[in-house]
């Protein structure tokens, strides 16, 4: 790799010559760890150029710098920098004027949540994953994804990989979401009324935006998706917190003025409960006559493998109350950040042109190949073989869970990809995953799903999207383990 001559700038406060301070220039790069071993510097004549000093003075000031170890020459090829120069120091480098700016006080808004998700980098380092939404390469079918790509590429799709869509989306990927995806889900859409977004936070972050200002009051599930109380934290909207039972959200503890609610009826986040039928009739109902709205996340909808889904909340809307949020993030993978919202026209409008003034539109690049992926069939033989293999690991981790005695607070009725647990009294389940990690087992605390200042503790979500079977068993017993030394 060569270093770009751009970087390289003499500092005109620096005592000394010409040659000092350029070998200085090149020594401090290094130190500070901007310039590797390996790479390879400027020729001579351009760094000379670039500075305005003369040739022989750069060649003087390289030719110092291997005498040092900094550099090494090979002859024609140039100066690169040498595999034995100083490594950088170990603790990192500080800065000598920090600035004069009081932060504190400069801040208008804050946008650091309290309690959030904690997923490591190195995730996969760790032998036993439950950690939720990650993707498992042995499933993903990279071969077809790439011939996908590699066709979005092709001249015969440069205007989808190259136009400025403005606010508008992939006609391609649209159509296929209106005649393919919804229909599946009962519901029927106009291309006027699908907006594709960069995942399905994108989505919720759109809706709050849209429907909520600080006069109206939104109300969520307790426990919830932590990002989502977050949107509507910093919405500054009133914030109503409704607890969930067994059958998802009660229409009945909704407060009194109400203007929007968020929910996951098909597969409640996190405890998986599923809401019973005549719940979503009576939640749309009590929309109607109370005259709020709904937003409906959709997530995990394909990853129904116990039984087949409920109808969705929207497919059940006779009166254009219901704003529906879908993902491929989670069946494709979580990099990919393309969803969904399908609504009234009205609402879709405002959304797009608030999407227009944020990000324009998701990358034309990643539309067309997903329509492709999607239209040529792969997606559903994708989602097929999860199905597959995520039964197979939930029945080895519920086995699992009841031989050790472990309690499953949330029972999914449909599937999904994670389970809900309760922990014995008395154990912090953020301490618990601390002490997890030294045996190389990666859990999720539940507290940052709970809304207040005092959330429960006792709580935990175990995933098995990225954990073969083979190795659920013991990483259960791992953490059960660990919770009877607590």
């Amino acid at each position: 790799m060569s270093i770009s001559v751009e970087t390289f700038f003499l500092d005109p406060s620096a005592e000394g010559t010409l040659q000092a301070r350029i070998q200085q220039m090149v020594a401090q790069g290094i130190l500070a760890g901007r310039f590797r071993p390996g790479e390879r510097l400027p020729s001579s004549r351009k760094m000379a150029t670039h500075l305005g000093v003369s040739r022989i003075t750069v060649t003087l000031a390289y030719t110092e710098l291997v005498a040092d170890d900094y550099l090494t020459s090979r002859g024609r090829s140039g100066y690169f920098v040498s595999d034995n120069a100083p490594e950088p120091p170990a603790f990192p480098a500080q800065r000598f004027n920090a600035g004069t700016v009081d932060w504190t006080r400069t801040i208008g808004q804050r946008f650091t949540p309290g309690l959030s998700l904690d997923k490591p980098s190195d995730w996969a380092d760790y032998r036993y994953q439950f950690i939720y939404g990650q993707a498992d390469k042995t499933l993903f079918d990279s071969a077809n994804w790439r011939l996908c790509a590699l066709r979005a590429l092709g001249m015969r799709d440069f205007s989808a990989l190259t136009s400025d869509y403005f606010d508008g989306d992939d006609p391609q990927l649209v159509d296929f979401i209106a005649r393919q995806t919804l229909p599946r889900r009962g519901i029927l859409a106009n291309p006027d009324e699908i907006l594709v977004t960069m995942g399905a936070q994108n989505a919720l972050w759109l809706s709050a935006q849209v429907l909520l200002n600080s006069r109206r009051r939104a109300a969520i599930e307790d426990p919830c998706y932590p990002a989502l109380r977050t949107i509507l934290t910093q919405s500054r909207c009133q914030l109503s917190v409704v607890p969930v039972d067994d059958d998802g959200l009660p229409p009945q503890d909704l407060p009194e003025q109400t203007d929007v609610v968020f929910t996951t009826p098909s597969h409640q986040c996190p405890t998986a409960a599923t809401m019973p039928l005549a719940r979503r009739e009576a939640l749309l109902e009590k929309a109607e006559a109370e005259d709020f709205v709904i937003v409906e996340d959709d997530y995990e909808f394909e990853m129904s493998f116990l039984k087949s889904p409920s109808p969705s909340l929207k497919s059940l809307d006779k009166n254009g109350r219901v704003i529906y949020v879908g993902s491929f993030s989670k069946s494709l993978f979580p990099g990919l950040r393309l969803g969904y919202l399908v609504g009234p026209a009205p609402f879709i409008r405002e959304a797009r042109a608030l999407r227009a003034t944020v990000l324009r539109h998701p990358p034309g690049h990643i539309q067309r190949t997903v329509s492709y992926y999607l239209s040529l069939g792969h997606y559903d033989a994708l989602v097929r073989r999860m199905s597959k293999t995520y039964h197979e690991r939930r029945q080895v981790m519920v086995d699992a869970l009841q031989n050790h005695g472990l309690t499953i607070a949330g029972q999914g009725t449909y599937g999904g990809s994670s389970v809900w647990l309760k922990a014995p009294d008395g154990v912090d389940t953020a301490q618990l995953a601390q002490q997890l990690q030294s045996d190389s087992v990666l859990v999720e605390p539940g507290a940052p799903f709970f809304a207040g200042e005092d959330p429960p503790n006792d709580y935990l979500r175990l995933a098995y999207s990225s954990i073969p079977a083979s190795r659920i068993p013991e990483g259960i017993r791992l953490i059960a383990c660990t919770i009877r030394n607590s």
